[in-house]
């Protein structure tokens, strides 16, 4: 039998581009199983689009909910987000619209462009909504993960010009309100990838990850930190008054308020490269302490590199919605063929995305002490949301139940 050969990097190279991108992002991954509804209207906004459905028996709009996609790499799919919404565990949005209420979902052309250019789209539909909606109803302005910083951020801009938005409910739903967690050690892997297929890199150094993420790494040997994007977003948030004053503010994790972890251990061998290609390359849960050893990284090279981190918590572990980052990256790689020896393993598919305390506004994330409190023992007062709801158990990031969902809906004016 003849020996098998390593593939070349421009072979791989061809055949990571073949292949869709590496995208970390939730939500359903297949094509919907359903046509989505036609929209009684469509609106085309700077940035965006609104898909507008009237509540049941409704010619027109009296009693909007404006819901925000959330973050991904690409325009928005008004398929996919019926799909995620409302055609899994609970139908979120065919609810809204049987109370009688209209569904205004809002979609960006770039999910990872900076929140402020996306917030031009969700400030543009609240407008829109308010000229063209009848009755003295109020309006219902929310999102999904980051659409919950847009509409956040959206309000803020509003208010900051003494503009009457008519808000009466904002929502946000497992919105990293204190910041979001992808592990270095996949990080790293992107960045380490980027010479063969820049697209991944691309996404974890898009604005809007920049923005989202607790801890950056532009590129795979740099130390982690807080990009100064983020920092800047967050100041523009203070300046503004961080919360917009007018609406109610309600928000839900799909973490749990217990201080219960998701079971992934400090130190956890999460991924393993298999193939000929990529074998040497192992990520590892994240560990409390320094130097502490979260990847090693070989694609088509003699040797193996290290990636080490220090002053971070034990976050993966962490009670809070979860992101299959890990299985995400090794069902990507395994689609490649045999002969180009990329095969790998998710040991452990999930992480924590957004740990339950950033959802709910309670705590910052940068320390255990911080992430693994009981979010039901913090006072309510130490959140800017002046209602919330955490999940039941660690449950998929943004995944639509009907604990989380109908208690939203009740809310709703």
């Amino acid at each position: 039998m003849a020996e098998q050969k390593t593939p070349t990097p421009q072979q791989v190279t061809e055949a990571l581009y073949a292949a869709p991108p590496i995208v970390l992002a939730p939500g359903p991954r297949e094509a919907p199983t359903q046509i989505p509804p036609v929209p009684h209207d469509v609106w085309d906004l700077p940035g965006g689009t609104a898909w507008v459905y009237y509540g049941e028996g409704k010619h027109g709009l009296t009693r909007p909910v404006i819901i925000a996609d959330g973050f991904n790499s690409g325009p928005s799919d008004i398929g996919m987000l019926w799909e995620g919404l409302d055609r899994r565990e609970y139908a979120f949005l065919s609810e809204i619209r049987r109370s009688g209420r209209d569904v205004v979902i809002v979609g960006f052309h770039e999910r990872s462009a900076p929140i402020q250019h996306n917030g031009r789209a969700a400030l543009a539909a609240i407008e829109r909504a308010t000229h063209h909606m009848s009755g003295g109803h109020g309006l219902a302005v929310g999102g999904f993960s980051m659409g919950g910083l847009v509409t956040r951020y959206a309000l803020l801009k509003l208010e900051h010009r003494r503009t009457d938005h008519r808000t009466e409910l904002y929502f946000s739903y497992d919105s990293p309100h204190r910041g979001a967690w992808i592990p270095i050690g996949l990080q790293a892997f992107a960045h380490y990838i980027r010479d063969l297929d820049d697209r991944f890199s691309d996404q974890m150094n898009s604005p809007a990850a920049k923005q989202l993420l607790w801890q950056h790494i532009a590129d795979w040997p740099d130390t982690p930190a807080t990009h100064q994007d983020r920092t800047d977003f967050l100041d523009e948030l203070e300046r503004m008054g961080n919360w917009p004053a007018r609406p109610h503010k309600i928000g839900v994790a799909n973490g749990v308020g217990t201080g219960e972890g998701n079971g992934i251990l400090p130190g956890d061998e999460v991924f393993r490269g298999q193939g000929l290609a990529i074998t040497g390359t192992s990520l590892y849960a994240q560990r409390t302490g320094d130097e502490q050893l979260v990847a090693e990284l070989r694609v088509l090279t003699l040797e193996t590199e290290e990636i080490h981190t220090s002053g971070l918590p034990d976050i993966d572990g962490a009670p809070g919605g979860t992101l299959e980052g890990f299985g995400i990256l090794a069902d990507s790689l395994d689609e490649l063929p045999l002969y180009y020896g990329m095969r790998s393993q998710a040991l452990i598919r999930e992480h924590c995305f957004v740990p339950a305390v950033s959802a709910v506004d309670l705590r910052e994330i940068a320390s255990r002490d911080d992430l693994y409190t009981p979010a039901d023992d913090i006072p309510s007062g130490d959140s800017g949301l002046d209602e919330y709801k955490l999940a039941s158990r660690n449950e998929g990031h943004t995944v639509m139940t009907e604990d989380l969902g109908s208690w939203i809906i009740e809310r709703l004016p």
